[in-house]
């Protein structure tokens, strides 16, 4: 009999500890699993509406670029970091809006960039002025096809992105400069020129850690001045005791949404008028 107790009383506890992964990866199944083919290539990518999403109203569209590390084909281990985020009830009661999160393959990068690895920090070779990498390129596409729906607005289209995706962010606002809105870059890089083709008074957060081991924060510090010297409007945050991982303390900013989604294109052409 106290053998049986004990038996359930361990059950009972194994299924309280595994109840907020459950929970979890049930959540994340709010993101639809997606394909968008192009001409013969395929990109994987999971999508986020609006709850009580109707096509008869307007929403803005966000565009998430992951990092290196979950590139893959599972279409499912892009949502490992920021995922949650939008997930959360506040959230998508604030600022309802469209979530993407394109995927790129194990062998594909999104900027177009040469990395050395043999050293520490890493020496990036960042060729931005080239053509879009495949996997760019399809995320490209997709945004086309997506920004000519009705029911998005199109003067509020934003991206972000972390490390890999950080540089995929500065490479598509060199590469789409009248899509989108406003932007949020993560312990990212690219070649500072690329910044005099930004849209003037454009808006971007970028963020990283002073202690970072693996793209140097002087790539951040860089792009800052050089987008605020062609006369965009970088902030810049750095975190003097985060590594690699600043998106950590990025995605936690209780202030990034908020500045995120108040942003749209008619403020900037206002701005430039």
């Amino acid at each position: 009999m106290k053998n049986r107790v004990l038996y359930i009383i361990t059950i009972f506890i194994l299924i309280l500890l595994m109840l907020p992964f459950a929970v979890n990866a049930q959540d994340k199944g709010s993101y639809e699993r997606k394909e968008f083919v192009k001409e013969g290539d395929t990109l994987k990518y999971r999508i986020l509406y609006p709850q009580d999403f109707s096509e008869d109203k307007e929403y803005p569209v966000l565009l998430f670029l992951h990092g290196a590390g979950e590139r893959g084909s599972d279409n499912e281990s892009q949502l490992t970091h920021g995922g949650e985020l939008f997930l959360k009830a506040e959230n998508r009661e604030k600022y309802p809006a469209i979530v993407v999160f394109p995927q790129a393959p194990k062998d594909d990068y999104w900027a177009k960039v040469e990395v050395n690895r043999d050293t520490i920090p890493f020496q990036f070779d960042f060729m931005n002025e080239k053509p879009a990498t495949r996997s760019l390129d399809l995320v490209m596409k997709l945004m086309d096809s997506l920004t000519e729906k009705d029911f998005v607005n199109k003067d509020r289209v934003y991206v972000g992105g972390l490390s890999m995706g950080g540089m995929g962010t500065y490479e598509i606002l060199y590469k789409k400069p009248a899509m989108f809105a406003a932007a949020f870059a993560i312990c990212g890089g690219a070649n500072p020129e690329i910044a005099a083709d930004y849209p003037k008074g454009f808006n971007i957060w970028i963020f990283h850690g002073e202690k970072d081991d693996i793209v140097p924060p002087r790539k951040s510090k860089a792009m800052a001045r050089a987008i605020n010297h062609y006369g965009g409007n970088a902030k810049l945050s750095l975190y003097p005791d985060d590594n690699h991982n600043s998106w950590d303390s990025a995605l936690a900013e209780p202030y990034l949404l908020p500045w995120l989604f108040s942003l749209n294109k008619e403020d900037l052409k206002t701005k430039t008028e």
